[in-house]
């Protein structure tokens, strides 16, 4: 795969990896709490999602949560704020449990039985590249029938193998799949 050596955006074109596009779809559909964690409401949204069982408890430990029970419940009760720190915790931690139990859900939802999805591929932005230094590059649409990687990956955290499992997607695409290896954005509607 040489095309992956490319020192993209030397001309000026602008865009991100095909698969944190493909990962912030994903965190999309997700469906994560809107109210940020620095605000009380948001807090007490992800602390309750966190302690609503026994086993969103262990999860969130697993996740990196790892403060005592009783620490929790002061902040619960508004009897102690956390630090920045805990705060990030908490919200890492929020958002990996949250894709661990969404994650099967996803994976049902994208494979549809075999029939897989519908995914528009958005090249990269040339508007800032010189004329004779712009490449064509058009919008792109293909099936992605295998999500199990993808989603896995995704669920798990992993970039390096959600860049792997992305790839081999895009390959595809056949010859044109080292165009998009960088793209303004990567939609699909499940």
């Amino acid at each position: 795969m040489p095309e992956r050596n490319i020192e993209f955006g030397k001309y000026g074109a602008r865009g991100i990896k095909g698969f944190e596009a493909v990962a912030r779809q994903l965190d999309a559909l997700a469906g994560y709490i809107a109210t940020p964690v620095t605000a009380r409401r948001g807090l007490l949204a992800r602390l309750h999602y966190l302690t609503r069982s026994t086993h969103a408890r262990d999860a969130a430990r697993a996740a990196g949560l790892t403060v005592t029970d009783r620490t929790l419940r002061a902040w619960q009760a508004g009897t102690r704020t956390p630090s920045r720190r805990n705060l990030a915790a908490i919200e890492q931690a929020y958002r990996t449990v949250r894709r661990e139990n969404v994650a099967r859900y996803l994976l049902a939802r994208l494979n549809r039985e075999g029939r897989g999805t519908r995914v528009e591929i958005h090249p990269v932005n040339q508007s800032q590249v010189d004329r004779p230094r712009q490449r064509a590059v058009e919008f792109r649409t293909m099936n992605v029938r295998r999500w199990d990687r993808i989603v896995g990956a995704w669920a798990a955290g992993n970039e390096q193998e959600l860049d792997e499992a992305w790839v081999d997607q895009v390959v595809d695409l056949g010859s044109q799949w080292g165009q998009y290896e960088y793209v303004t954005n990567v939609g699909f509607a499940a």
